[in-house]
């Protein structure tokens, strides 16, 4: 009688003998390809919750490969899926969610993945603000919310401080913002202050906190005839205060998209407006004191601001001419596994982005995390602290990375002295429109 260790033995020996090897002799797991748009160290630890998933169960096999930036990523997989090979997984940034949503068969909506596999996944379980921003017009989930992130204030203590400023007292308002700034640069600070994202900080935020329209349509998700509608006197003086600023050397325009990310970590600025994903990082890097808070607000504009608005990414399950059941089924197993409280918790903890599961927060908070972390709460509560209305769900806005470009694009011929705020915003409605557009006429039934 063969012994258990002489029975594996000759098993491998007659695979290997067979032509069997590495994934096929693993019991022939169900793969899932994934592709992710985080760089290193997010995508590093974005893998290790996927090696997590691998190693909770013997069935699937996720191959996490990263493609390059958001834009790279979505690019990557509409080329795969003209070709018919898309990964089963892909992760999408928020404002590709109008494309993925116009892209009818080459997406299958999660709630659907959910129901044929008989995977329960309660959409209800999520932040609303995180479910209503990949939620159909009915409500129906479309994404799997993943590192969902939101816009805070981080700031230097150390500089606040050396500023005659309260360290432990951050500006809650605009007048507040500015004043801060001018005494950081009166102190010698060089930077007083910047903003990462500028058209998600600026104007997506500023919209969201003061219930003012970044666009027509409740912002897009009341239909693709949506225009833009930052040329208001709201937005036009908001764009003046920080020209304004800049000006006066209180203010530092970063760059765009994030370039400014690594402004505040480094310590060259005081302040800075940014994902809260960013975090992270600056646990890692900064060599000073300092800490966080919620964005300011205009208290001539609105008495108490209104929730913050998501941004990060969602996962997409896309489809391939040649996808299996099993391989759908495996997905889903997948996504379950995201959903536990535990993962969302971990992974909240671990990067700085937000839990998005109401349970993950509730958890997070049970284990002291924010005893010990002060600030690493500011993302969630800020963006649960009211009910959402039709300006705060979000954007679902078609080509919506365009339109962002074309904004930064006038902004910075502003800050540059070439036109005033309301040239520069008059010109990124005129061309934004011409998106949205050309966008509509593509995607129209």
């Amino acid at each position: 009688m063969l012994t258990r260790r002489k029975l594996a033995v000759s098993t491998a020996a007659f695979a290997l003998a067979a032509g069997f090897t590495g994934a096929a002799y693993a019991q022939q797991k169900t793969v899932v390809e994934f592709w992710h748009g985080l760089p290193q160290p997010l995508g590093g630890q974005l893998e290790q919750v996927v090696k997590g998933f691998n190693d909770s169960q013997d069935k699937v096999q996720v191959n996490p490969t990263f493609k390059g930036s958001y834009p790279e990523t979505m690019q990557a997989a509409i080329a795969a899926f003209r070709a018919g090979n898309a990964p089963h997984v892909v992760q999408m940034f928020e404002v590709g969610t109008a494309t993925m949503l116009s892209a009818g068969p080459a997406i299958k909506p999660v709630h659907q993945l959910m129901s044929e596999t008989g995977s329960g996944l309660d959409a209800a379980a999520y932040i609303p603000a995180v479910r209503g921003y990949y939620s159909s017009k009915d409500g129906k989930m479309m994404a799997l919310p993943f590192n969902s992130s939101t816009t805070i204030t981080f700031y230097n203590k150390d500089a606040f401080q050396k500023a005659g400023l309260d360290p432990n007292k951050p500006p809650a308002t605009w007048p507040e913002v500015a004043d801060a700034a001018r005494k950081l640069k009166a102190a010698g600070v060089t930077c007083p202050m910047t903003f990462s994202w500028p058209t998600w900080t600026q104007f997506e935020q500023v919209g969201a906190l003061h219930d003012k329209p970044f666009a027509s349509e409740a912002n897009g998700f009341g239909g693709l005839n949506a225009t833009l509608k930052i040329n208001d006197p709201f937005f036009v003086k908001h764009l003046q205060t920080l020209i304004d600023l800049q000006k006066e050397g209180a203010l530092r325009y970063g760059g765009r998209d994030n370039a400014a990310d690594s402004l505040f970590p480094s310590g060259e600025c005081a302040m800075i407006q940014a994902s809260s994903g960013l975090r992270g990082r600056i646990v890692k890097e900064a060599k000073f004191n300092w800490g966080a808070a919620p964005l300011p607000y205009w208290p001539d504009a609105i008495s108490s601001p209104k929730n913050s608005i998501i941004g990060g990414a969602s996962f997409w399950v896309m489809t391939s001419p040649k996808r299996t059941a099993d391989e759908y089924k495996a997905v889903a197993a997948f996504f379950s596994y995201l959903a536990r409280p535990e993962v969302d918790a971990k992974w909240h903890m671990d990067t700085g982005y937000v839990p998005v599961t109401l349970q993950g927060f509730e958890l997070a908070k049970k284990e002291g995390f924010y005893e010990k972390n002060p600030g690493a709460e500011v993302p969630a509560e800020q963006l649960t602290r009211t009910a959402t209305t039709e300006n705060t769900m979000g954007l679902r806005l078609g080509n919506l990375p365009e339109i962002r470009n074309i904004i930064q694009e006038e902004m910075e011929k502003a800050f540059q002295g070439q036109q005033t705020a309301q040239q520069a915003l008059d010109n990124a409605v005129k061309r934004g429109d011409t998106v949205l557009r050309n966008f509509e006429r593509a995607n129209k039934n």
